[in-house]
Parts: C-alpha cells; sequence; structure tokens
C-alpha cells in the first residue's frame, strides 16, 4: 500500500528531515506500506496541489508560515467537501494551550511540539494512517457490494442523484437485466449464478468510463448513470456490452459450456423529467419492452 503524505513547511530543511524520516521508517520499517510524499514551503501552494488533487492520506502541516498560515489551510480544507476528510497534524514551535485547542476545534487531528522526536512524529503519524485506513475500509464497505465490488443500490442512489442535480440534458440512465436468470439458478445452481453476475458485473466496469456510476440495484439488476453528449455514442456503448457478454462463455461444473445474456433499457433525462426516480424508471421500462420483445437487446427512449 502506497501513502501518499503532503509535507508543509516554510523551511526546506525541515521538510528535507521529514521526508528523510518517513522513507526511513516507511520503506524498510516493520510496516510493509510505503510513503510518497509531496513537499511544498507555501500554505498557498499547498492548497493548491491538494485542490488539483485530493487523494492524501495525511497533511503534516507547519503552523507558522508567511503567506497564509496552519491555521488558515486547516480551516479552507475542513469547509471543502472534497478535501475535509484528509486528517491534518500540526507541526508547531507553539506550545500555548490555546494554540493547540485552536487546532483542534478547526479540524486538525494531532499536533507535535517543535523541536520534535523523531519517534515520537512516526508514532503519531502511524496512528493516523492506520485509523485512514480503517476509515477507507469501513466506507468501502458501507457503499460496495460485496460480491461484485461495485457499488451498492444506497451509494448508487447518492452519487446518481448529486449526478442528476446537475445534469444538463446530456444525461443518461442504463438499466441492464441478465436475462432469464432464474433459469441459470434453477439448472446449474446458484454458485454459478454467482460467477455469473459477478462477470457481467466485470465485463460492463471494464467498457464504461472512470467516472460513470454503476451500481448492482439487487440479484441480477445493475444500473448506470453516465454523461455523454452524444446519443449514438451511448447506444453504441450499450450494444458493446450487450455483444461482448453474448460472447461470453463459463464452464460448468461438468465442463459443459453455458453461455448468457442481458437486456437493456436506455432513457436520456430531459428537463421534463422532474426527478431521478422518473428517469430511472423510464429506463427501467425500456428495460421491460427489451424483455418482452425477445430479451438480448437494448431499447433505447430519447426525448
Amino acid at each position: 500500500m502506497i501513502n501518499k503524505i503532503l509535507l508543509v513547511d516554510d523551511i526546506q530543511d525541515n521538510l528535507d528531515l521529514l521526508e528523510d524520516l518517513l522513507d526511513d521508517e516507511f520503506n524498510y520499517g516493520e510496516y510493509e506500506y510505503k510513503v510518497e510524499s509531496t513537499q511544498t514551503t507555501r500554505a498557498k501552494d499547498a492548497l493548491k496541489i491538494i485542490q488539483n488533487d485530493n487523494s492524501f492520506d495525511l497533511i503534516l502541516l507547519d503552523v507558522m508560515m508567511p503567506d497564509m498560515d496552519g491555521f488558515e489551510l486547516c480551516k479552507i480544507l475542513k469547509s471543502d467537501e472534497n478535501t475535509k476528510h484528509i486528517p491534518i497534524i500540526f507541526i508547531t514551535a507553539k506550545s500555548d494551550s490555546d494554540d493547540i485547542v485552536k487546532g483542534f476545534e478547526l479540524g486538525a487531528s494531532d499536533y507535535v511540539s517543535k523541536p520534535f522526536s523523531p519517534e515520537e512524529l512516526i508514532a503519531r503519524v502511524k496512528k493516523e494512517l492506520k485509523i485512514k485506513s480503517l476509515i477507507n475500509h469501513l466506507e468501502y464497505i458501507a457503499s460496495h457490494d460485496p460480491m461484485t465490488g461495485i457499488y451498492n443500490r444506497r451509494k448508487f442512489f447518492e452519487l446518481s442523484l448529486k449526478n442528476f442535480s446537475n445534469h444538463q440534458n446530456n444525461l443518461y440512465a442504463i438499466m441492464v437485466d441478465i436475462d432469464k436468470f432464474k433459469a441459470v439458478n434453477d439448472t446449474y445452481g446458484h454458485h454459478i449464478g454467482d460467477k455469473v453476475i459477478i462477470i457481467v458485473a466485470n465485463t460492463i466496469k471494464n467498457s464504461i468510463c472512470k467516472d460513470t456510476i454503476f451500481g448492482r440495484l439487487g440479484g441480477e439488476e445493475f444500473a448506470i448513470i453516465c454523461t455523454n453528449p452524444s446519443e449514438e455514442k451511448v447506444q453504441q456503448l450499450v450494444e458493446k456490452i450487450r455483444v461482448d457478454i453474448e460472447s461470453l462463455e463459463l464452464l460448468n461444473d461438468d465442463n459443459t459450456i453455458i453461455k448468457f445474456t442481458i437486456s437493456l433499457g436506455i432513457k436520456k433525462a430531459t428537463n421534463e423529467i422532474i426527478d431521478l426516480d422518473e428517469l430511472l424508471k423510464d429506463a427501467d421500462e425500456a428495460l421491460y419492452e427489451a424483455k418482452r420483445s425477445g430479451r438480448n437487446k437494448s431499447i433505447f427512449r430519447g426525448r
């Protein structure tokens, strides 16, 4: 595991010392994970770095800096939905209790007083990285389907609602259902049915863009929310997914080959559609039209 840490101090020697300590401990110490550090001597530059990349696992932040102090930077980061999750350890020469309390009130996770003990600093860094790792794991469990690893129903609707609120007539809902899935379970057993669900999910996941919202709504039913300026490209994507899954083969326990297909319904968001539920309902109706008319096909409903 690679942990990304941002080091912010207006004295370059301090930054070099911090980087050496982290490299020594995490590359060769008892922990298997490694630190990838980024450093800057200016708080305003640190803000730009984080705004461009909010995937840092920890920030080591000096309080006393000339352009913007650490308290102000911490306040900005903790008030931003995209950066408030990043833990901050203050490294400060200020030992006044009021300053320490202020740091915690602004959202800092911990502090280390200058001059600091290397052992103490490393111990506090380890603690924060462990906590961050645990939080990430718990968030993953709460938001992902345990069988397929894609978004679960709750997280799918949470993210889709945000996308729907911000859409500008280029948003599409795609409903996906595995054809005759009950027959797969009844004929081959639920363990084969699970394999079919997993391979379908992986095939779709590998075909869609990174920012596409893809979730398992339950059983053999999946949903996709995506943006694309071209109706034609969306239909091409859906057809590619359908053909890719139609061509898949799964080996049964007795070495016979199992084939399976999917049906899909697509609906484009319009100004007349007032909420996400209506958009998904229209896509679901298109899906069942595809099923009623023969399965292994897609139905598109535009404006």
